[in-house]
């Protein structure tokens, strides 16, 4: 049907087929030689002609953690960065100040607006001013500061509107709050579906619910590998385990992007096939909200969890949120049992004080307390950040710098030296490139820290990195590829 052929068209509206990375780079960086993409020149002309730059100056980009003066690769002293001197004077080292770092790490931790200091700064004034009175005053009301976030949240991951959305918790409280209302095992169907290699709290939120509900792992767990000599699980594989074992599936819960390879799930197929054999469907989107296109409520999920601090740099440990599917957001207590607190209730209802629970429809109905206001205005800092830029622009731009990351490695490296073990279609990754060293990946990490470089090292020989549009260059990329391969820049 129509809302069918819509969900497919949302996941395609990038054309695999036809996305060319030398080519794409020598359009913008206006080249006609693609040697010339290889030089640092090149990088700095495709730095010129990026729409997004500037939004690099809104960001504090960390010192190096081991400046070598005789490593200038990592230096970047660009004028636009001058708002960055809080994040280098906390370093303590004056003669370090401009040295910035190559910060490759957003799939971690995502580096902090500028603005975000001068909005916690308003936030502490008022509460030191006004006390209690914070709660309806100023700009920034305390009682209702998660309206200033959820529709742009509800924007980035594809909600119908922002009553699908609410912000609220972490995580994994977040993940444990759906279970309860989407994992309601019966003799016939109990299973969840995951893959083997999800995320350890995944794993650890999932088997604490099947024991709670009396369940053996052996026998209600399902957990999906990619086939032998492969990296990643394929879109058909899924479909096939679901199929096979649909009926006894009560939930099936996959990430959005998968944290250690940087695979995007198919998530409108999957969640289609599922839904064909009776089961739920729900998304960890930790390593994909600010990072891919999401169109959760086209797609039909269920529900769906992320945090806000990785792609979306609202801060370490910073507020989560949730999706829930407007189908579900009327459904009673009888219906969708969860867990309820005051702030879960009609705005009115809440400071009623009444003991009977008055339920708000849709995802803010999970909500058990009021929202920490301190996170929240650390996400609104960064949302405003993405309104600026759009996420259809980032995406464009994540799709030309990392594919230009993975051309350099190709470039200066054998294959017997490496292995991209992420997709080798762009639509099929976020912005993540997982690579693997034949040999001990340390010595190379440590040529890169004393580089300046802060990226994210696996032993025994994985590394994964992490161009963020939003604030990362070309420049930072081609940097990284020539002392990740050594390349010697007299040569």
């Amino acid at each position: 049907d129509d809302h069918d052929a819509k969900r497919d068209d949302a996941w395609r509206f990038e054309d695999e087929n036809a996305f060319d990375v030398v080519r794409e780079l020598l359009q913008q960086a206006r080249l006609k030689d693609e040697e010339e993409l290889f030089e640092e020149a090149g990088a700095a002309a495709l730095d010129e002609h990026d729409a997004l730059a500037r939004f690099r100056g809104e960001f504090s980009i960390p010192v190096a953690p081991a400046a070598d003066s005789e490593k200038p690769a990592a230096q970047d002293t660009t004028s636009d960065d001058n708002d960055n001197s809080s994040s280098s004077s906390s370093n303590g080292n004056n003669k370090d100040k401009k040295k910035k770092s190559i910060y490759l790490c957003g799939n971690s931790l995502g580096l902090m607006p500028n603005r975000t200091k001068t909005y916690l700064d308003e936030e502490l004034r008022k509460w030191q001013t006004d006390g209690v009175e914070g709660h309806f005053n100023g700009k920034r009301p305390w009682a209702t500061v998660d309206e200033l976030v959820t529709p742009v949240s509800a924007k980035l991951v594809g909600a119908a509107s922002a009553d699908e959305v609410a912000v609220m918790n972490s995580l994994s409280v977040n993940l444990h709050l759906m279970m309860v209302a989407f994992f309601r095992p019966t003799p016939q169907r109990f299973k969840i579906l995951i893959e083997r290699q999800a995320f350890c709290s995944d794993h650890h939120v999932v088997r604490s619910q099947l024991n709670m509900h009396g369940l053996a792992e052996e026998d209600a767990l399902i957990q999906l590998e990619p086939r032998a000599g492969e990296h990643v699980l394929r879109t058909e594989d899924i479909i096939e385990r679901i199929n096979k074992d649909g009926d006894s599936i009560a939930l099936v819960l996959l990430p959005g992007v998968q944290f250690f390879t940087g695979q995007a799930f198919e998530m409108g197929p999957i969640t289609a096939a599922a839904h064909a054999k009776g089961c739920n469907v729900g998304f960890d989107l930790a390593h994909a909200v600010g990072n891919i296109p999401l169109h959760l409520h086209d797609w039909g999920v269920d529900f769906a969890c992320w945090c806000s601090y990785k792609y979306l740099n609202s801060g370490p440990g910073s507020i989560a949120g949730a999706f829930l599917h407007s189908r579900h957001a009327n459904k009673s207590l009888k219906e969708l049992p969860r867990m309820t607190g005051w702030w879960g209730q009609t705005p009115e209802s809440r400071f009623a004080m009444r003991s009977e629970w008055q339920m708000k429809p849709g995802a803010q109905s999970f909500q058990m307390s009021n929202p920490a206001v301190l996170p929240t205005v650390c996400l609104q800092a960064s949302l405003e950040l993405f309104e600026e830029a759009t996420l259809p622009a980032l995406r464009s731009k994540s799709l030309r710098l990392t594919g230009y990351l993975e051309l350099l490695l190709r470039k200066w490296l054998k294959d017997d030296q490496i292995t991209v073990i992420s997709p080798t279609k762009p639509s099929h990754r976020g912005c993540q490139l997982t690579i693997q060293t034949a040999t001990d990946i340390m010595p190379i990490f440590k040529r890169l820290q004393a580089a300046g470089v802060i990226c994210d090292v696996r032993k025994p020989n994985g590394m994964r990195i992490s161009p963020v549009p939003l604030y990362n260059s070309f420049t930072d990329v081609y940097r990284f590829a020539r002392i990740f391969c050594n390349v010697d820049d007299d040569k």
